[in-house]
């Protein structure tokens, strides 16, 4: 997966030919051209197995607790290593950054289309979900670095697919996407582990698809990403004060025409305006692909005689007449579709409360009259016609009178 989305990187973002991407990686030319023809990630899995090295981790551990910066030529020899190198090299770089001082963070000046910065912020308010519900849904934050430019939207929830799906959103809108996203530990993004940033196979796909990176910060470093962690504050402290929402759509709406006019003041940092800094920071950017990345839900099930199908906690109904049959489902922020066949068979607005039953009325009138005609024809009264004993007499040549 990682190569796949590094040789898409390489192809739109940098711009290297095949076989300077098949010398960088080392691998074939073959293999870098079916990456680029595949406009989706590899979809084959190997199951983890452990290591060699996991007998001595704690050898190891041990030893750059107290000396950070040992060589690792010199941790071999400590730990009595006697086989291959590369495994435990490999290993030692993994766990090295654990126990290293932390490096702190600087202003730094940002180059035309280099990165975003993107966060999800709480907004300490309710807002109204619909069936009598409210919460308090997070706000997808997105920052351009060097133009400052500040997109943001409302999202269901924090999981991938909604994730994603926002994401999308915002960099669609923009027009173009940044050649790096900046994201801390969130889990829809990835985790760090061993000492490194590991992305979720979704997020993997839809950076490999748009051809970008990726940048995950440490934990607990919001400092890496002061940018968007400044917009929070400014969303918290001009937007939101002495604001009503009565849906999430209108929360979005407001934000909407509220990021108009952000964009459009000065920004001291910059001396000018976040819009007089767009069309240079959109130039540098990666244009966007000629097929979308697959965000939102997806799945696939057959549907019950209830004509039902469950999404994120809400049941939302199908045309009864594809019963029994497999339909898929797919979702974004907005929208609820469901299709058989290429034929689309539900469309629901996205429910963003929970454990509800959305029922479109053509659905329900439609299953009444599948049940109606099924119970005409099961109580349906047939006519079997008797036959006289005489005739089976005849049939067998028996003389009915002579015997009698």
């Amino acid at each position: 997966m990682e190569d796949w989305a590094e040789i898409r990187r390489l192809r739109r973002s940098e711009g290297l030919a095949i076989q300077a991407i098949a010398r960088r990686l080392g691998i074939a030319r073959n293999t870098v051209k079916r990456a680029l023809a595949s406009h989706e990630p590899p979809r084959y899995r190997r199951q983890p197995r452990g290591s060699i090295v996991d007998g001595v981790e704690s050898q190891i551990r041990a030893l750059l607790l107290e000396f950070p910066d040992m060589p690792s030529t010199v941790v071999a020899e400590r730990i009595g290593w006697a086989r291959g190198r590369t495994v435990l090299f490999e290993r030692i770089a993994q766990l090295r950054p654990l126990f290293r001082l932390p490096d702190p963070a600087q202003r730094t000046d940002y180059l035309p289309g280099e990165l975003a910065q993107c966060d999800l912020w709480f907004p300490p308010v309710d807002v109204p979900l619909g069936f009598g519900q409210v919460g308090r849904p997070p706000v997808l934050v997105m920052v351009c670095g060097y133009s400052r430019w500040l997109s943001a939207v409302m999202i269901p929830s924090r999981q991938g697919p909604d994730l994603l799906a926002g994401q999308w959103q915002l960099i669609a809108g923009l027009g173009a996407a940044p050649r790096a996203l900046v994201w801390d530990n969130e889990s829809a993004v990835g985790q760090w582990r061993g000492g490194r940033p590991q992305l979720t196979e979704a997020m993997n796909g839809f950076r490999g698809t748009l051809g970008i990176k990726v940048i995950q910060c440490r934990p607990k470093d919001p400092e890496a990403k002061g940018l968007v962690e400044r917009a929070n504050g400014y969303l918290e402290t001009s937007f939101l004060p002495g604001r009503a929402f009565a849906s999430p759509a209108d929360f979005n709406g407001q934000l909407e025409a509220w990021l108009v006019r952000a964009n459009s003041r000065r920004h001291r940092a910059l001396g000018c305006r976040p819009v007089d800094r767009l069309d240079a920071d959109r130039a540098a950017m990666v244009a966007l692909p000629p097929v979308p990345p697959q965000v939102g839900w997806r799945l696939s099930t057959r549907l019950p005689r209830d004509h039902y199908v469950r999404l994120d906690g809400n049941d939302y109904s199908v045309h009864p007449s594809v019963v029994g049959r497999r339909v898929d489902v797919a979702a974004d922020c907005h929208q609820v579709t469901v299709v058989h066949a290429g034929r689309q068979v539900a469309g629901h607005h996205r429910c963003w409360a929970r454990h509800q039953s959305i029922t479109d009325p053509a659905h329900r009138q439609a299953a009444a009259e599948l049940r109606a005609r099924r119970g005409r024809t099961t109580g349906k009264v047939t006519e079997i016609e008797h036959r006289r004993l005489a005739d089976y007499d005849r049939a067998f040549g028996l003389d009915v009178e002579a015997v009698a």
